[in-house]
């Protein structure tokens, strides 16, 4: 079998570096030797982006803001169920990512990034969350290794309470936090529900209906979301 190859390498903010490597036609991602994400294993990402968009329903101009580009994957399979009108924001705090994503990673995903829909925040999730209240109405946060986070200390802030409140006022009365998970976490779910959402989980595979087995939550903030404002004649 042929070795791994290292094509790029990207210090992380705090500490620790991400590196790109490539094996054949597979890639991966990886922090020291823990592999964040592999090209061949994607089917949960495509997952995360379809249950979340269902469980959302039809609405006109959707927001999405989508936390972690990873190898474009959850942004791709948003795509596939996003409008013609929506608006997809992804937020991607390694500027290296972005760069792989417009270059040997582009074609894995079918170069979402080109998507004329879609705009990319150079950035911590965070930033948008806390300038922008009831905005989105979809969130997807596909960041790190989930609740459980390995990159930064920053992403632990994301899943604990004062994140998940920030998520909860960015969203749209109605709106969907969806989230992936390398792993069940009930102290997280106990959390989510203690922030004001309703929650569901899910379970996903890496490929179809093999492969390991990844948790996505669904959180919804309750309300209805208000009809649009109509001119008096």
């Amino acid at each position: 079998m042929k070795p791994w190859v290292v094509l790029e390498r990207a210090i992380i903010p705090g500490g620790g570096e991400l590196t790109l490597s490539q094996r054949a036609r597979d890639f991966a991602i990886r922090v020291g030797r823990d592999e964040l994400m592999n090209s061949m294993s994607h089917g949960s990402e495509d997952a995360l982006a379809r249950l979340a968009f269902a469980k959302l329903g039809a609405r006109p101009q959707r927001q999405v803001l989508i936390g972690g580009l990873g190898m474009g994957f959850t942004l791709a399979a948003a795509l596939r169920d996003a409008g013609d009108d929506d608006q997809l924001t992804v937020a991607e705090l390694m500027p290296a990512v972005v760069e792989w994503n417009r270059g040997p990673l582009a074609h894995l995903a079918g170069d979402p990034l080109a998507d004329p829909r879609v705009r990319v925040h150079i950035g911590d999730v965070a930033e948008l969350l806390r300038a922008k209240p009831n905005t989105y109405d979809l969130i997807l946060l596909d960041v790190d290794n989930g609740p459980s986070a390995l990159t930064t200390d920053a992403n632990h802030w994301l899943y604990g309470s004062a994140g998940l409140a920030a998520v909860f006022a960015a969203l749209s009365a109605g709106g969907v936090l969806a989230i992936w998970s390398a792993g069940h976490d009930q102290a997280f779910t106990k959390r989510l529900r203690a922030s004001g959402f309703h929650v569901d989980l899910a379970e996903a595979r890496a490929h179809g209906n093999r492969g390991s087995r990844f948790v996505i939550w669904l959180a919804v903030r309750p309300g209805r979301l208000s009809p649009p404002h109509r001119a008096h004649r």
